[in-house]
This record gives C-alpha cells, structure tokens and sequence, in this order.
C-alpha cells in the first residue's frame, strides 16, 4: 500500500519560506496515527525541517546530495529505491512537493487535510491530480482559530 499524507491551504500551498505555513493543534494527530510502525518516505528538505526521525517508524529519506543515519533512518538515492526496500510494508510519502508529483501516479490512497485558510506568499504547492481517478470521501473537520477538513481520495480501481 503506497499512501500519502499532506495538508494544504484552500490556495493548495503546503509551504512557505521552506516551513509548513501554519501551527494548528492537533492537525498533526492524524500523521501519527496512520505513520505509526509502518514507513515514512520523505525528501531531504521535509526531513531536514523536522530535524529528526520520526519515533516508532522506518524513516527514509530520498536525497541525492546528504547521507543520513540514526536509528531507524536510512537514505536513498530515488522514490523508487524507496518503494523497493519497504515493498511489504504500508508506506506513507510525506513530502515534499517532488515526491508528492513522482508518487501520484501510484499512490493508492492519499489523506490530504483541507486547511480552511489561503496563504499569501507560499512558495510550494500541492501538484495537480485528476479527482476523478479517486473516490473522495470527506471526514472529520477540527481546529479551534483554523479549521480544517479531513479527506481521503482513493484510487479507483
């Protein structure tokens, strides 16, 4: 199962000045929840903000000009060398805007939060994908100052 996971502004910006542009409690939980012991796929930008692996899953990051190493972290050179050494596990692409265009073609699911705000200035965005290849269905809807949206696309078959 190839999955992704991102959060967007209604203006489809998932990032600004290289951070994601908003801090809304709780957003995050959903992540967690679904990456938890399973694979997070991630580029060196998307890894270098956070710092740090992620706790309790396989993190790997696709970089051509870094190596990192921890505990459970491993880097590689491509998407797809990625995809081949978590070939039996659930895998979840969190980033950034390349991998998110590379893995479209092949995600089977995608669970993308609808930010209820437009960002001025962002300077990343989702990549376009044709909704009708997926089934959408629109979840749960939180946040206190921000609200946002749950909704999972999945694919057709």
């Amino acid at each position: 199962m190839i999955g992704l996971i991102v959060a967007r502004s209604k203006n489809n910006v998932i990032g600004k000045n290289g951070e994601i542009p908003w801090k809304i409690p709780g957003e995050q939980k959903q992540f967690k929840e679904l990456t938890t012991g399973n694979v997070v796929i991630m580029g060196r930008k998307s890894y270098e903000e956070i710092g740090h692996p992620l706790p309790n899953r396989k993190n790997i990051i696709v970089s051509k000009s870094k190596k990192f190493m921890d505990e459970n972290l491993v880097t590689v050179n491509s998407l797809q060398e990625a995809l081949e050494i978590s070939r039996d596990e659930k895998v979840y692409v969190s980033g950034g805007y390349g991998l998110f265009k590379e893995v479209l073609p092949f995600v089977d699911i995608m669970y993308i939060t609808e930010v209820d705000i437009d960002i001025d200035g962002g300077d990343t965005f989702f990549p376009e994908f044709d909704e009708n290849e997926f089934i959408k269905t629109i979840g749960e809807t939180g946040g206190n100052n921000i609200k946002y949206t749950r909704t999972i696309y999945t694919r057709k078959k």
